[in-house]
């Protein structure tokens, strides 16, 4: 098992005012959504990974260590499929003395995931060193192979089947929206989540239309270039009722935080 990490006690306070108001673990709080933080790992040029599927180190070991001090903050974890089939992450917190564990999240409408007793996630899971995740699916439940229900079952997960409300492209499946996935989170009583990623899930979160369900940003810049052809964060592009194109999202009450050579940037979307 990997080693636990520790954050430094004058990093956490700075970071305090961008994070949950109470402790994971606690009753749900008195709202219609968990409370939501946006966090990530860009590049100079703003890129995710070097290709779609490719996973791309960019954090430093201090910032690293801010990421599970993140997740030790909240009641779960949430990361698309594509980032679950490409980097099979553990998705647990390593930080030393933490209180409690973040239940992953996984956003797969169509069931691509295939849990399997040597996923990441189900051996940390066994290990004492994590929750095993919720799966989101636009599936009913008797749809769910019932090989796949047993395995995540077992280790404490599930299948939770999500409405779907927004229309797919080209007339194709129909799509969750934040405001469904939200509200699913809400009744399993997770009183806080962590948008981890990947590029589609980010991208989507910061079009002017969800930026209202963001409660706090906070991304990590690393000191390098990825290149062209990289997995980046760019919204789609808006317009205003005059059809000029105008910036899809602009932080607010911005703060910058240097950990080891890469810098933290934290602020808000909702003014």
């Amino acid at each position: 098992m990997a080693e636990e990490l520790t954050f430094p006690s004058e990093w956490a306070t700075s970071l305090e005012p961008r994070l949950p108001p109470s402790q994971p673990g606690s009753s749900i709080a008195p709202t219609s959504r968990p409370f939501v933080t946006l966090t990530f790992a860009t590049s100079l040029d703003s890129a995710l990974s070097l290709a779609p599927g490719v996973r791309t180190r960019l954090s430093g070991p201090a910032s690293k260590s801010m990421t599970h001090y993140l997740r030790s903050r909240h009641d779960a974890i949430l990361i698309g499929i594509g980032t679950m089939l490409a980097d099979d992450p553990a998705l647990n917190c390593r930080l030393a003395g933490a209180a409690s564990l973040p239940r992953p999240i996984l956003v797969d409408p169509t069931l691509m995931w295939e849990p399997r007793w040597e996923d990441k996630v189900l051996e940390v899971q066994r290990a004492g060193k994590g929750l095993a995740p919720y799966v989101l699916c636009a599936k009913q439940l008797d749809e769910v192979p019932s090989g796949h229900r047993d395995v995540l079952e077992k280790h404490g997960g599930k299948f939770i089947s999500c409405p779907t409300s927004e229309p797919g492209v080209d007339g194709g499946q129909r799509r969750f929206s934040w405001a469904d996935i939200l509200q699913v989170l809400h009744k399993e009583n997770l009183a806080s989540v962590m948008i981890e990623g990947g590029g589609q899930i980010i991208n989507s979160l910061l079009h002017p239309s969800n930026h209202q369900l963001i409660d706090s940003v906070i991304v990590t810049i690393a000191p390098v270039w990825l290149g062209r052809g990289s997995v980046t964060v760019s919204p789609d592009r808006v317009q205003d009722e005059h059809g000029t194109a105008v910036p899809a999202a602009r932080l607010s009450d911005v703060s910058w935080h240097p950990m080891g050579e890469d810098v933290v940037l934290c602020g808000g979307l909702q003014g």
